[in-house]
């Protein structure tokens, strides 16, 4: 069971920099993108962390992440995990919230209303699970560090917590944020969250 999950958000891209819902579509960091990845690498080889020798290191196969990864300087040490792909956004892929609620005729979130063509939040929770599960029952005994994606380290998140997916709603992610999932009293705990100190 994994002493604790770090949760890495990837870099700046040019469509989280404008709100806009990226996916599947493989965009890549900007420059100010790799300079934060080496940052969060700066940071993560630094003592508390001191690099995580024996981490499980997972990433999403999407390039911001596994670039994000790489800069960190992760890259050697992870292994490309589908369940970690960022939530397939659908008909909004591309879109941001503003855009969908103006075609949709009315108030959006994604939380609560879900995408259409896309994956449900029932499918969203349920690849959570299969992270949350891996972490509990076959990552080794010491930490698990997973580079990803805003949406779907929330869904984690919310999952870890034995919340609803839908709790996710209420844990913004900035880019190249380091978050920290935990135990506490033997229950799972939220020990860090959203931690941008090193940029």
């Amino acid at each position: 069971m994994a002493r604790r999950i770090l949760l890495v958000r990837h870099g700046q891209t040019e469509w989280s920099l404008t709100g806009r819902h990226t996916g599947r579509t493989d965009v890549p960091l900007l420059e100010a993108g790799r300079a934060q990845a080496k940052a969060v690498g700066e940071r993560l080889h630094r003592p508390p962390f001191d690099g995580l020798p024996g981490a499980e290191v997972r990433t999403s196969p999407l390039s911001r992440a596994a670039e994000t990864c790489e800069l960190a300087g992760f890259g050697e040490r992870a292994t490309a995990w589908d369940a970690l792909a960022e939530w397939d956004y659908g008909d909004v892929e591309g879109l941001t919230s503003d855009e969908v609620a103006r075609r949709r005729g009315g108030d959006w979130l994604i939380w609560r209303d879900g995408v259409t063509g896309g994956e449900s939040l029932a499918e969203l929770s349920e690849r959570a699970d299969t992270v949350v599960a891996w972490a509990r029952a076959t990552a080794p005994d010491g930490d698990a560090v997973l580079f990803a994606h805003g949406h779907i380290l929330r869904a984690v998140a919310a999952r870890w917590l034995g919340e609803s997916v839908r709790f996710a709603a209420r844990l913004a992610l900035s880019p190249a944020a380091i978050s920290i999932l935990g135990w506490a009293y033997g229950e799972p705990a939220l020990e860090r969250w959203n931690d941008t100190g090193h940029l």
